[in-house]
């Protein structure tokens, strides 16, 4: 979940395409490769906030709540682009639909560089979030459509841990570059290995020809029709509704609070924190395959799943209530790997819809997970904001705030759940 295994949506919703004359596996490969260098990027400048944070404060004199809106940002810009990314790819091909996007988060890296206020800081923001929107789901729908579909979910795995490398990025890296030459020079940086990874897909990807490319594609608005029907499922909403507080917990965290609140309480130095967020970074990108080895099938999944959401909010109400250094970063590290449970909620959502409309319910939860992971992160700026001008420890109010959104996510996965008819219908 961190490292987004998001956007499978669309790959799953497309694994029954074959290549007509498919391409060599070194070529496919390669090709894959080309297009995850763009997924890592993602991942780097969706956790880029927590580690240029001090930087912002520093030279904008931005408040707690003007840091959580910029960081809530790129998530909602990118939450929002998802569906539409979805449905570009069908209609256009990914290969189009990441060449024409990608430059937007280029451009959005360029003006943050160069961005004279805070008004020109959140317009790159913007762009970045939304150039960055197809490019994992571009890798699924790419493994999905190329590579045999009893490998799809070993091919998968290899892909978010490479792509998880753009995690690692912004740690122990990111914090020496910016303390050495400024947060500037980190989105300098990004902006330059961003036109890399373009100029690599627009000249090594291309999409092997599909049986189903002679096929009718669907419209815009027919396609757009299709994600409607499932809102008026009841069992939806406790799904989405989980779904927008998980992924968003740890990322609220591990993006944006992570790095201040361990300066501000403990003192820590800039290349101390990269150290924690590059530790906490490792763990995460291996624990996802992990809770999927111990995924005990849909009749216990949703018990288990309950049980590890609660669980990971007591973890941030511990984080939010011990004031010690090791037992601090012990309960971001327990957090990182509590944050792999997000493999069986993507389990879960595949048991929950009937096969046809699997593809569907993913696009939906993904969406739902970075608009979630927006409205979080804006939330904890306003709480920050509040505690902050009331004298009070402004990250534990945040993360108070964040266990009890947890906990309410929970509630509602559990209340409102497939109907007993309906799981029989399914299984």
């Amino acid at each position: 979940m961190p490292s987004t295994p998001s956007e499978h949506s669309a790959a799953l919703a497309s694994q029954a395409q074959q290549p007509d004359h498919p391409a060599s596996s070194a070529a496919v490969w390669a090709m894959l490769l080309c297009l995850l260098t763009g997924f890592a990027l993602s991942q780097a400048f969706r956790t880029v906030a927590s580690i240029i944070a001090d930087g912002l404060r520093s030279d904008f004199g931005l408040s707690a709540q003007s840091l959580g809106s910029f960081a809530g940002l790129f998530a909602l810009s990118f939450g929002v682009a998802q569906l539409i990314m979805g449905i570009g790819m069908d209609i256009y091909g990914l290969r189009r639909t990441v060449l024409l996007t990608f430059p937007l988060a280029i451009v959005g890296a360029v003006l943050s560089t160069i961005a004279p206020n805070y008004s020109w800081l959140m317009l790159g923001q913007l762009l970045i979030g939304i150039g960055c929107s197809p490019l994992f789901l571009a890798c699924t729908v790419f493994i999905a459509r190329h590579f045999p579909a009893e490998k799809f979910a070993y091919i998968s795995g290899i892909g978010l841990g490479l792509g998880g490398l753009g995690l690692l990025f912004t740690g122990t890296p990111m914090a020496w570059l910016v303390q050495h030459t400024g947060w500037r020079s980190g989105f300098a940086l990004l902006a330059a290995l961003s036109v890399l990874s373009w100029l690599l897909i627009f000249f090594k990807v291309h999409e092997p020809k599909l049986l189903s490319d002679s096929q009718t594609k669907p419209g815009f608005v027919q396609a757009l029709q299709g994600f409607g029907s499932l809102l008026r499922l009841p069992h939806t909403w406790g799904i989405v509704l989980l779904g927008m507080v998980s992924y968003a917990s740890f990322l609220t965290v591990r993006g944006l609070w992570l790095s201040p609140m361990l300066m501000d309480r403990y003192q820590f130095s800039l290349i101390t924190t990269g150290n924690v967020a590059l530790a906490a970074s490792l763990i995460s990108l291996f624990v996802p395959s992990i809770f999927g080895h111990l995924d005990p099938g849909p009749a216990l999944r949703r018990q288990r799943i309950a049980r590890f959401s609660l669980l990971m909010a007591a973890t941030f109400a511990g984080i939010a209530l011990v004031h010690h250094p090791i037992w601090s970063v012990a309960l971001l590290m327990l957090m990182s790997t509590l944050s792999g449970y997000g493999t069986l909620l993507y389990a879960d959502v595949r048991s929950s819809y009937p096969p046809a409309t699997t593809g569907r319910a993913l696009s939906l939860f993904t969406m739902a997970m970075f608009l979630g992971a927006a409205l979080m992160q804006w939330l904890s700026g306003i709480v920050a904001g509040i505690a902050e001008r009331q004298g009070a420890d402004i990250y534990q109010a945040v993360m108070l705030m964040v266990a009890a959104m947890l906990g309410m996510g929970v509630l509602a996965y559990k209340v409102i759940k497939p109907s007993p008819l309906l799981q029989s219908v399914i299984h």
